[in-house]
């Protein structure tokens, strides 16, 4: 990432002054109104009706001034583990990047209306409900108090923020391989329901990106398939899954990030699919989420000439956000970015010129700004300049407001949760036995020539677990040692160099077994070495890819190969499970596994190995 500019107090002021210089320029006032808010702001609990939550909306849009207005469009990343902290280096990236020293502070001098946690945050799932809480209770002494939307990253799989003892899922293209809408509605289900448990409101999931490009670097295992149909089905299931727990689903990067070999965090992705493409492929799941009465959507830092040749990224791009998302497919939920930090949107412009433009195209929250306080000024000054009209800035406002409405934040009560309850709800018993069950219906055998699967007899061989991911392999070993096999760990990494696999290969000498975790391959091609070199060492050898399934294209002599698609323990546990004969895999491949090369030919087709 771009180093952010240093902020202090100095730009809080710079703040303060061009919000009083709005007072009376477009026939609204910056101070606080003769009346009283509405009592509804005090009622104590979440209004219940469509009616209620209408007039709660109305009657709190109408007590705002334009900096209360502004600062909802906003959701900032906070560093520390407490609303309050005063841990050194968070409060020093805190003022570079926020201008202020904590969550709480944050929420006071920006009245902020979301806050993303990241892995940072999160200590323990009790600890994260009671930093929600202090959070709320900061909204409280607001003179119109309207809570925070807490959002996440729990996309499952690969990309989660809160881990064990949180119930994990193997994640998108795993639930994809397993072809099962009810799993996938039990995964998105579970996972809000223990995130609501902790005080989050909103997750960024699910993914509704296609995966046709089998070299995309950011997305990958986190899409569902490489078919839009099933895509769409999966992300309609997660939808409802989540909605019906009271978590806001956020399908994401509209209008599609499946197709592409630059990754939106280092560069300006170019979608080169031309309308029809786009219509079949990428729009399709997306319209499948608004059908499923998807509460938000994020944009992608991409361009796609065939919805505006302008060049622009489509999360500043009018045409996309507002031509195609809100009047061609009827969308008129919240519309959130990717992170602003993200250089796929800073290539063109400034820090303080994205939010505009964004508002401008049609967005409404703007996340995780590497610089809050230049943005908040920009967008304030913008709307002095009326180049965003108070009538647009209402707009979004409305929107994100009647989001909060229907998720029952309404009132600081409604917004706080029961910390006591947070262990009895996170990782239950239940919980983690469907999650067992969903995994060990995705684990897709891809090949096995030898016919290692099952195992004839764990109990007694020696097996060694080498590879990548510390984590992955340590679940592998553990897991095969209570099955009573003498197992020996090698970690490679994931370029492992002539010595880490000179390593493996000696300890591969006459064990019974050797698996062999791989992940991503086509970026980390050393990977490819180890592989060979262990085929050569001769030992009987299962290779499972932890990552994407496309590795075997790189090592297509391999005997037997197995697709996970998810290094976390819950995958490995179900693939010995499928090694020991426990459980039979039946998951599917739910992408197209090409040749490597040129040539792009089909090594393994969608479904495979066919359903008998």
């Amino acid at each position: 990432m771009v180093a952010v500019m240093t902020v202090t107090a100095r730009s809080l002021v710079v703040v303060a002054a061009i919000a009083t210089g709005l007072s009376g320029c477009t026939g609204e006032t910056s101070a606080p109104p003769s009346t009283s808010p509405s009592t509804a702001f005090a009622t104590g609990s979440a209004p219940g009706s469509s009616e209620d939550r209408t007039a709660w909306v109305d009657a709190t849009l109408a007590a705002m001034t334009i900096e209360e207005k502004v600062g909802q469009l906003f959701v900032a990343r906070v560093h520390g583990t407490t609303a309050d902290s005063i841990d050194p280096d968070a409060v020093q990236l805190n003022n570079e990047e926020l201008g202020v020293n904590n969550a709480s502070e944050l929420v006071a001098a920006f009245r902020i209306g979301g806050i993303i946690y990241f892995g940072e945050n999160v200590t323990t799932p009790a600890a994260l409900a009671e930093f929600g809480n202090a959070i709320q209770r900061q909204v409280a002494n607001q003179r119109v108090p309207i809570p925070v939307l807490t959002s996440i990253d729990q996309e499952q799989g690969n990309v989660v923020r809160v881990g064990p003892p949180a119930t994990q899922f193997p994640g998108s293209m795993a639930l994809g391989a397993g072809r099962s809408r009810e799993d996938a509605n039990a995964a998105a289900r579970i996972t809000g329901e223990e995130l609501r448990a902790m005080g989050v409101f909103q997750n960024y999931a699910p993914v509704a990106d296609v995966n046709v490009n089998a070299d995309n670097p950011v997305i990958g295992v986190r899409s569902f398939s490489s078919k839009p149909s099933l895509v769409a089905s999966m992300v309609k299931a997660q939808v409802r899954g989540y909605q019906s727990v009271g978590i806001a689903a956020t399908a994401k990067h509209f209008p599609g990030h499946g197709d592409t070999a630059i990754d939106s965090h280092t560069g300006l992705p170019v979608i080169t699919h031309d309308r029809q493409q786009l219509r079949t492929v990428d729009l399709r799941p997306f319209r499948a989420a608004i059908a499923a009465g998807v509460e938000s959507i994020m944009t992608a830092h991409i361009q796609v000439p065939g919805l505006d040749p302008s060049g622009k990224p489509a999360t500043l791009s009018k045409a996309i956000v507002t031509g195609v998302l809100r009047e061609q497919l009827g969308y008129d939920g919240v519309v959130v970015t990717d992170s602003l930090r993200m250089e796929g949107v800073r290539t063109k412009y400034g820090d303080d010129r994205v939010p505009v433009l964004a508002i401008l195209a049609g967005v409404d929250q703007l996340l995780d700004p590497p610089n809050l306080p230049a943005a908040y000024t920009a967008v304030l000054s913008a709307v002095a300049a009326d180049e965003i009209t108070i009538a647009r800035l209402d707009q979004s406002v409305r929107r994100i407001l009647t989001l909060k409405a229907s998720l029952g934040l309404t009132t600081v009560a409604g917004a706080t949760v029961d910390v006591a309850a947070v262990d009895g709800i996170v990782g239950s018993e239940a919980n983690r036995a469907t999650a067992t069950k969903v995994t060990d219906r995705t684990t897709t055998v891809v090949r096995d020539a030898p016919a290692l699967i099952p195992m004839a007899d764990v109990d007694g061989a020696s097996v060694l677990v080498t590879g990548w991911g510390k984590s992955a392999m340590t679940a592998l070993a553990t897991n095969l040692r209570a099955e009573g096999a003498d197992v020996t760990e090698v970690e490679t990494g994931v370029d492992p160099d002539a010595a880490a696999i000179e390593s493996a290969v000696s300890a591969a000498v006459g064990v019974d077994l050797v698996v062999a975790t791989t992940y991503d391959v086509s970026v980390h091609g050393e990977q490819e070495a180890l592989i060979d070199a262990l085929i050569d060492a001769g030992a009987p050898l299962l290779v499972a890819a932890v990552g994407t399934p496309y590795d075997i294209a790189l090592f297509p002599d391999v005997p037997t190969f197995v697709a996970t698609y998810s290094y976390q323990p819950i995958a490995m546990d179900s693939l010995v499970r499928v090694l020991t004969g426990e459980v039979t895999a039946v998951g599917r491949l739910p992408v197209i596994i090409p040749t490597e090369g040129p040539s792009n030919r089909v090594l393994y087709p969608f479904g495979w190995p066919e359903a008998s």
